[in-house]
């Protein structure tokens, strides 16, 4: 495989794909590979969900900030951000000013099949979890899209065959930017 540059950074609804497609592009890359989900509970030491319940949305929306501001410096890594990353205005400039932004969407069909037994997702303990993904959808998917230098359905795929088209697209692009300069 051609050598990509730079660094990659994914964004998408939770159940997008973000931490799996994340993974198999940094291994398949030869870049390092964080989520920042896992980032924040790596440094606080509890679960975001805990962080939702104790301090709320908008102190953990805190916290995603300063891990997203710390890890867009680093070089040759694949990010995996939290679905709602992309609502702060500094977390998009940040993105967006230091790689290629990278938008997984799926349909609310998969991401509700994805989602629906997973325990450590606040946003989705209602009891219409189906309404709360679709408001979430209408309220992220142009932001996504606002940043996004690609963007892959992830809808009924497999991740190695998703992984192999992103590096395709993400080699065409690079040579694309390579000949513009």
């Amino acid at each position: 495989m051609e050598n990509l540059a730079g660094n990659f950074f994914l964004v998408g609804l939770m159940g997008a794909g973000k931490t799996t497609v994340g993974r198999a592009l940094a291994r398949r890359s030869g870049k390092t590979f964080y989520d920042s989900d896992h980032e924040i509970e790596r440094r606080t030491g509890v679960k975001v969900a805990t962080i939702f319940d104790i301090e709320g949305e908008t102190r953990f929306r805190d916290r995603e900030s300063a891990v997203i501001a710390d890890l867009v410096r680093l070089n040759d890594i694949v990010l995996a951000t939290g679905g709602g990353a992309v609502l702060r205005p500094q977390n998009r400039e940040a993105l967006r000013a230091h790689g290629t932004v990278i938008y997984l969407r799926a349909n609310i069909e998969d991401l509700l099949a994805r989602t629906q037994h997973d325990k450590n997702r606040p946003l989705l303990q209602t009891a219409d979890p189906r309404a709360k993904l679709e408001s979430l959808f209408a309220e992220r998917d142009p932001l996504y899209r606002e940043i996004a230098d690609i963007v892959v359905d992830t809808t009924q795929q497999n991740v190695n065959l998703l992984v192999s088209r992103l590096e395709q697209q993400l080699q065409k692009r690079q040579r694309r930017t390579e000949s513009l300069s």
